[in-house]
């Protein structure tokens, strides 16, 4: 199947980011703003395009989309299928339950995209654990290609014929490798250039220095008997930093020991 061809909508075109030009190829569907300047780009491989843009296509992320901040792109690794019934998968060699995506179907699929330089990733369990270092490094890059995985798993022989880096987003397993895919590619949009507004906001948050986040109030003063800690209405904005900087580590000596470890150990090597 030949590349879905370029849209000659422009973002003037787009009257509200919940109706996003899209067109169709088959079981491929593109999502494409354009502007005079290079995007990030997400293409995503999967066996259910309709779940995209999803919560993609709303809040920040569906703003950013409309906005032309960011591209979305899904293929149909079906359409690549074997025989009339366009299979997919098959049975995991030496036995065992379930099936296993075939290597030659997913190698079509991705051979379809072009060989851009984006990273490849796969959605799996095993997976490298998703950090906010590495959403920083997608983010700072042109996109991703983002494979999402079903049944028991991929053949083995495209992971590594086709480089793909597997990706977890945690130590447990869902029944597919989209959500896990939505995750990664939201991470990465909100900090995109103008995307959140002010770079501070994305400073001071969970896991950019090390540490978990310190706790946030607002109105009202009084919520139940309990009130906004008396320092942060003080207007000392020496003393509020370092009370937050104390409670993030209190935070994550508490709630996160192996962060805390790791943040203690780099702090002995300055």
């Amino acid at each position: 199947m030949l590349p879905v061809p370029h849209s000659a909508h422009t973002p003037s075109d787009l009257t509200a980011f919940g109706h996003l030009p899209q067109l169709r190829e088959g079981g491929c569907v593109a999502l494409f703003v354009f502007t005079e300047f290079p995007m990030w780009r997400a293409s995503i491989l999967t066996l259910y395009p309709d779940m995209f843009p999803g919560p993609l296509g709303v809040s920040l992320s569906g703003e950013a989309l409309a906005a032309g901040t960011w591209a979305l792109e899904t293929r149909n690794i079906r359409d690549f299928g074997q025989g009339r019934h366009r299979a997919v998968d098959d049975t995991p060699a030496g036995g065992g339950a379930g099936m296993v995506i075939r290597a030659d179907v997913l190698a079509q699929a991705i051979d379809a995209l072009p060989d851009d330089g984006r990273p490849r990733l796969l959605m799996s369990p095993r997976g490298a654990p998703l950090t906010q270092a590495h959403v920083r490094a997608l983010a700072a890059g042109e996109g991703a290609v983002i494979v999402c995985g079903r049944f028991e798993g991929v053949d083995q022989r495209v992971i590594e014929a086709r480089g793909l880096q597997e990706v977890s987003i945690g130590d447990y397993v869902l029944s597919g490798g989209e959500l896990g895919a939505m995750v990664l590619v939201d991470a990465c949009v909100r900090l995109l250039p103008g995307v959140m507004g002010g770079q501070t906001s994305a400073d001071e948050e969970s896991f950019e220095n090390g540490l978990l986040e310190y706790p946030h109030y607002t109105r009202p003063l009084n919520f139940e008997d309990r009130e906004i800690p008396e320092i942060l209405r003080s207007g000392h904005h020496k003393n509020i930093a370092a009370w937050r900087r104390a409670q993030s580590e209190a935070l994550t000596k508490e709630r996160r020991p192996d962060l805390w470890e790791e943040f203690v150990r780099k702090g002995s090597k300055k």
